[in-house]
């Protein structure tokens, strides 16, 4: 009688010890992808930002790069191929058809997302990196303009509080920062920058609230909304760079230049591996590890501009940094309160 209720015993502690060791394998596989989501993400990004500095502020053996069009066609290219084998993989070998929307459904957001891209690099050439990072964490402000005035979303008073703390804070430090003559940044900020910043940051608004629609409206996957995207880009932008002739001097350019090609190759690599880890991200830990994830490297990128490209910051601005930045991870950090409180 012990002896059959030590082996039940024995059973029990086995199984036990065997879940036990399949939880921390849960959590130490868990762990990992955390983990090379997080060094993927950083390492497309902040590379992706770097470049892109480097293609709009340096001048090759034969000039300036000549058309900002351009780069945003390549990156829209190699994007479109990898969407369009994700795609494919998804229906043919896993079995999983997706639904559709109407294909002229994605040419809204792709027409605001080509400005934007565009309007991203286009003011590397009147405005600092760390200029342009900062007003880029702005973008909260006008995504609440969109959904109010669009949308007719109401939002808390906490969020309009926090609207404001990262205006103050941007507006602090675009008011004293310093750019560092021969740093590759010219005297300073300039009127058209900011004016093409702003452009960049309500085009960007508008593109994420209309994918959202489209999200909800038709439940597309991640896949289809990205194949969609870059195909109306990359229509766009290839009709312009040939009507004006922007391509064949783009290409020529790349043939005299092998840095630059080297350099528009790692843009469009980055900015698609960013991408996919964007989707993978989002999916498997949600939106506000996510958020941790791109203000951490929106950090990392100001870093290391002001590192190798030389910009010095003055009290005031790295003030401004703190501000914006804190009111973002706070804003994060409240979101991920809720969330819990609601599981809980």
């Amino acid at each position: 009688m012990n002896r059959a209720k030590a082996e039940r015993q024995k059973s029990i502690d086995v199984e036990a010890a065997r879940e036990i060791r399949q939880e921390e394998e849960t959590f130490q596989s868990k762990a990992i992808k955390l983990g090379c989501c997080f060094v993927g993400l950083q390492g497309s990004y902040v590379t992706w930002g770097f470049i892109q500095e480097k293609v709009m502020t340096q001048r090759y053996d034969t000039g300036m790069f000549p058309s900002t069009v351009f780069l945003v066609c390549a990156n829209r290219a190699l994007a479109l191929v990898v969407a369009g084998a994700l795609m494919t993989y998804k229906s043919r070998v896993l079995r999983q058809p997706a639904p559709r929307a109407p294909f002229y459904q994605f040419s809204p957001c792709s027409i605001s997302n080509i400005v934007s891209s565009w309007a991203q690099y286009e003011c590397l050439k009147y405005v600092s990196f760390p200029t342009q990072t900062l007003f880029k964490s702005s973008k909260v402000i006008p995504v609440m303009l969109v959904g109010k005035f669009f949308h007719k979303k109401n939002y808390p008073w906490i969020e309009y509080v926090e609207a404001v703390g990262i205006t103050l804070g941007v507006a602090l430090f675009m008011l004293t920062e310093k750019a560092k003559k021969g740093g590759g940044d010219g005297a300073g900020d300039s009127v058209l920058g900011v004016l093409i910043l702003s452009v960049y940051v309500f085009c960007d608004s508008f593109t994420s609230q209309w994918q959202d629609r489209v999200y909800k409206t038709y439940h597309v996957d991640q896949y289809a909304m990205m194949f969609g995207v870059n195909f109306f880009s990359l229509t766009f932008t290839a009709c312009n760079l040939l009507a004006t002739g922007e391509m064949g001097e783009s290409l020529a350019f790349l043939a005299m230049n092998k840095a630059a090609l080297v350099n528009v190759l790692t843009l469009s690599f980055t900015s698609a591996t960013g991408q996919l880890f964007i989707f993978y991200t989002i999916k498997k830990f949600g939106p506000i590890v996510f958020t941790i994830m791109m203000t951490t490297r929106q950090m990392l990128s100001l870093t290391v501009s002001c590192l190798v490209f030389g910009h010095s910051l003055g009290s005031g601005a790295v003030l401004g940094t703190g501000v914006v930045f804190g009111v973002l991870f706070y804003r994060t950090k409240r979101k991920y309160d809720a969330v819990s409180r609601a599981s809980g």
